[in-house]
C-alpha cells in the first residue's frame, strides 16, 4: 500500500503476536505473551453459562450493566477511599486497550503532546499518533526504572495535553511510590493536563506494597482516567472486559467515542463478573497467589547465568542476560525460542529509541509445572 495512505506507516505486527507465533511454530514454552495457562475458576464459567441460559445475550447498556458498575464503585471506594458514581463516572469497555484508545481518541488533537514513560506498553504511541498527537517519551533506566521528575518537568510545555502512567508497570514490574504520586500531583497542579492511569495490574502487587492508584489522590482523580482489566484480574484475557473510571465531565466525552467504537461490551460476561465481585476474596487473594509463582520462578533460577531483581507487581519477571551473550535482545529472544524452545519478550521494542539493556521479559502466570520446565531450560543457557 502507498505509505502516504497509511496513518501508521511505522506500525507493524506487535511483538506479542510475533513471539507467540514463533513459539507455536517451534513448539516452545510460551512465556512471552501475558496470559495464564491455568483454568478459569469454574464458578465464573458457571455464572457466564447461567447468564447465557437466562437470555442475557443481546446488547447491554452502552455504559455497561449498572450492577457491574455498582460493584466497581464499591470495590474502588473500599480500596482507595474515592467514590465514583456508577451512572455517570464508570463505563465498561471491551478490554483495557479499547479504554485507552477511547481516552486518547476523545481528547488528543493534532499537535497535542502526550508524555509517556518508556519502556511503555505498545498501544500508547500508535494511538497518540493516529489522532495527530506527539509522543514525548521519558526513558526509564534499567535496573530500577525510577523516574527522573526533573526530566519530566522539563518535558512539560504549553502543548502538553496528557500524561500516561502505568503502575504496576508493564514491562518492568516496578510500582510507583507515594512520592512519585506527590511529584505528579505537584507537576500538574494549576494546569489543564489530563492523566491516563493504566492500572490493569492493580491487584497483582507483592511484598505488602500498597498500590498507588490515582483514586487515592483527589487532586489527581479529578483530572484522571483510571483503566482496569478483569481479564488480568480473573485470568480471563480472552473475554476482553475492562472498565474506565473518570469524573463525569470527562466520562461524558469518553462515552461519545465509546458508543461509536464498540457501543457496548459482552453482556453475559458482565452479568457473571458482577456476581463474582460480590466476594472480594476473588481479587484480594491475588497478591499471595502470584507472589508464590514469582518466588517459585526465581528460586528455580538460582545459580543460573541470568541476573534478576524480583518484580514488585504484574506477572512478569525481567531477566538480565549480559553474562550469557552480547546479542541484541530481539535476536537473542528469537534464538531462545528457536534453539532452546522458550519464548520471551525483548524489552527494547517498548522503547522509541530501541534502547537495549540486554533484558528479556518472562510471564510467570503459568502452572508450576510450566515454570519448572521453563527454568530447567534457562538453567542450561
Amino acid at each position: 500500500m502507498n505509505q502516504q495512505l497509511s496513518k501508521l506507516p511505522a506500525s507493524q505486527t506487535t511483538i506479542f503476536t510475533k513471539m507467540s507465533n514463533l513459539a507455536h511454530e517451534h513448539q516452545a514454552i510460551n512465556l512471552s505473551q501475558g496470559f495464564p495457562d491455568f483454568p478459569v475458576d469454574p464458578q465464573l464459567i458457571e455464572l457466564v453459562s447461567n447468564a447465557m441460559r437466562a437470555g442475557k445475550n443481546q446488547y447491554s447498556p452502552m455504559a455497561g450493566l449498572i450492577q457491574l458498575r455498582e460493584r466497581i464503585a464499591e470495590k474502588t471506594a473500599a480500596a482507595y477511599g474515592y467514590t465514583y458514581h456508577p451512572e455517570t463516572e464508570i463505563t465498561i469497555t471491551s478490554g483495557a486497550t479499547q479504554a485507552i484508545f477511547s481516552c486518547i481518541a476523545a481528547f488528543i488533537h493534532p499537535q497535542d503532546e502526550v508524555i509517556i514513560f518508556e519502556p511503555a506498553y505498545d498501544c500508547y504511541e500508535p494511538s497518540i499518533t493516529l489522532f495527530g498527537g506527539k509522543t514525548i517519551p521519558i526513558q526509564l533506566s534499567y535496573p530500577n526504572y525510577t523516574i527522573d521528575w526533573k526530566m519530566v518537568a522539563n518535558s512539560v510545555t504549553p502543548k502538553t495535553r496528557m500524561i500516561i502512567i502505568n503502575t504496576p508497570h508493564n514491562p518492568s514490574g516496578t510500582v510507583w511510590s507515594q512520592e512519585d504520586m506527590a511529584q505528579l500531583e505537584r507537576l500538574v497542579a494549576d494546569t489543564n493536563i489530563l492523566i491516563l492511569s493504566d492500572e490493569v495490574y492493580e491487584h497483582i502487587i507483592f511484598d505488602n506494597i500498597a498500590h498507588q492508584s490515582v483514586a487515592r489522590y483527589p487532586n489527581l482523580a479529578s483530572r484522571s482516567f483510571i483503566i482496569g482489566s478483569f481479564g488480568k484480574t480473573f485470568h480471563i484475557t480472552g473475554w476482553k472486559t475492562g472498565y474506565c473510571l473518570a469524573p463525569s465531565e470527562l466520562m461524558k466525552e469518553f462515552r461519545k467515542v465509546h458508543q461509536y467504537n464498540v457501543f457496548s461490551g459482552n453482556h453475559p460476561v458482565q452479568e457473571a463478573i458482577a456476581r463474582y465481585l460480590e466476594n472480594p476474596f476473588h481479587y484480594l487473594s491475588l497478591p499471595q497467589f502470584y507472589q508464590q509463582k514469582r518466588d517459585l520462578f526465581l528460586s528455580l533460577l538460582e545459580g543460573s547465568s541470568f541476573k534478576m531483581n524480583p518484580t514488585s507487581g504484574t506477572y512478569f519477571q525481567l531477566l538480565d542476560y549480559t553474562a550469557v551473550t552480547e546479542e541484541n535482545d530481539i535476536i537473542f529472544a528469537e534464538r531462545l525460542t528457536k534453539e532452546h524452545k522458550i519464548a520471551s519478550i525483548p524489552i527494547s521494542v517498548f522503547n522509541t529509541s530501541k534502547q537495549d539493556d540486554k533484558v528479556l521479559r518472562f510471564c510467570f502466570a503459568k502452572t508450576d509445572d510450566t515454570l519448572k520446565q521453563a527454568a530447567e531450560i534457562l538453567q542450561t543457557i
